[in-house]
């Protein structure tokens, strides 16, 4: 059964439609592979088969005129949203065993639409990483080379996709955290404007700044599958101030080609391998062949974006977490460590520094914004790597080293905007590892990300890691 757990989400809902498969033999199919699988990528923070199955069960006899869009579909959701029944630990001992008892309001609409949970999957302790690991459930690895992480904060999410072990999930983003995973693990992915999607129930809550920089967003194997969620699971949470009443939007194909895109290979600071650069231009050259107006164009405000990144996300969360490790020290693992010493080597922020920097996040927008007039898409690259080794912290690229945090700097301005941004993938490094693309676009224009996205996606599509497609 592995053909038929790597085939699309939107083929699998097919199949179940038409009879062609029960609710219970796909998700054994699901459960055959994570019991294969899982022990070497260690993928899930909690998962039980027989709940599965008896959920499952459920499912296959329940009346046809009940079953929503997802009915039955296999899918997965990152340990720091919220989900009624499963461990939702965030990746630390000093939350270890906790279980909520509601669910974060996306996870309430994921059931309502029929979907089947699976499990909840690994994420890094407070999701301050791009890499999954922790001392709570250990390492999460990569399919494509065990010695490779599926990056972060969703990690566990790109994991099970990627594999096969999963057909769609949920992961949340603040500074690349859906987009690195996907670009890791050759899957799709979109962060859309935050709130279009609701945040209510995201472990930690999305407050402050993180209102702005942080969003839920699906993962899946296809462009096709990712739409499919964010259509089923978005439209406003009228308890959530960060959730707009914004209605979904139909483009036609000759709508969506007024959109004029445009493309850079480097932020002109940090440099991209050879293979990232071949997969922008790649990109570039099929959206033309549709039709799209796609010229060279590099916005003036990407450092400025992502030094008040860096300021909010790693300097401010680092203070958000302050009362959450006070006197829980001794049980933190070294990742988040790691975290919390590259933020104390910045400094505390004072209220004045905090405040201004809140100000000037829309000042900044708007500028961003005004600049983006003429070329409403972008199309660049995800990161200046392709998946890294467990624990590696810079590389040698043109002669230049790049370090952690600046080698993600591509995803981080889109946090600050609070755009949408999808990952889709395109090429492969001299090692078979995935390269993606981003496209992102100004926020609420989330339909068109997907559009875009989704004809570079048709061009190149999914590969399946080898050990995923193995028997």
């Amino acid at each position: 059964m592995s053909e038929t757990v790597l085939l699309p989400a939107v083929r699998q809902l097919e199949m179940l439609r038409a009879r062609e498969i029960s609710v219970a033999e796909l998700a054994e199919a699901h459960i055959q592979q994570i019991e294969r699988l899982n022990p070497q990528l260690n993928a899930f923070a909690d998962f039980d088969a027989e709940r599965v199955r008896t959920q499952a069960r459920v499912m296959d006899k329940m009346p046809v005129d009940a079953r929503g869009a997802l009915h039955g579909l296999p899918v997965t959701v990152k340990a720091s949203i919220a989900t009624a029944g499963y461990k939702c630990e965030i990746g630390s001992l000093n939350h270890q065993g906790e279980i909520p008892r509601e669910d974060a309001v996306v996870v309430e609409r994921l059931r309502a639409a029929g979907a089947l949970i699976l499990g909840t999957t690994n994420c890094p302790e407070f999701l301050m990483a791009y890499e999954t690991d922790n001392l709570l459930h250990g390492r999460t690895r990569n399919a494509w080379d065990l010695e490779r992480t599926p990056g972060g904060s969703s990690g566990g999410e790109s994991a099970a996709i990627a594999a096969g072990m999963s057909a769609a999930g949920l992961g949340s983003d603040s500074g690349g955290s859906v987009r690195v995973p996907a670009h890791f693990t050759g899957i799709c992915s979109l962060k859309p404007t935050p709130g279009r999607i609701p945040g209510r129930g995201h472990l930690p809550p999305c407050v402050g700044p993180f209102s702005t920089l942080g969003a839920i967003g699906p993962m899946a194997r296809t462009m096709a599958d990712v739409e499919l969620m964010f259509r089923t699971l978005s439209g406003q949470d009228d308890a959530d101030p960060a959730s707009p009443r914004v209605a979904l939007c139909e483009w036609s194909a000759a709508e969506l080609r007024t959109n004029r895109i445009g493309f850079f290979e480097d932020d002109g600071l940090t440099p991209v391998t050879a293979e990232t650069r071949t997969a922008v231009r790649a990109a570039a050259a099929v959206l033309r062949d549709a039709g799209f107006c796609v010229e060279p164009f590099r916005p003036q405000t990407l450092e400025q974006l992502r030094k008040l990144w860096w300021t909010l996300f790693v300097q401010c969360g680092a203070m958000f977490f302050e009362p959450e490790v006070r006197g829980g020290r001794e049980n933190l693992s070294p990742i988040f460590r790691e975290f919390l010493a590259i933020a104390n080597k910045s400094g505390l922020l004072t209220a004045t520094e905090l405040l201004n920097a809140w100000a000037e996040m829309d000042l900044l927008r708007v500028k961003t914004l005004d600049e983006m007039r003429e070329f409403p898409v972008l199309l660049c690259p995800v990161a200046s790597v392709p998946a890294w080794r467990h624990g590696e912290r810079e590389w040698t690229i043109d002669g230049q080293t790049v370090k952690y945090l600046d080698a993600v700097r591509y995803t981080q301005w889109f946090n600050t905007l609070g755009a949408p941004a999808a990952v889709v993938p395109v090429g492969h490094s001299p090692e078979g590892l995935p390269i993606g693309v981003q496209v992102a676009a100004r926020p609420f224009e989330d339909e068109v990300v997907l559009g875009v996205a989704g004809i570079v996606n048709r061009a190149f599509g999914f590969v399946a890691p080898t050990m995923a497609a193995g028997s």
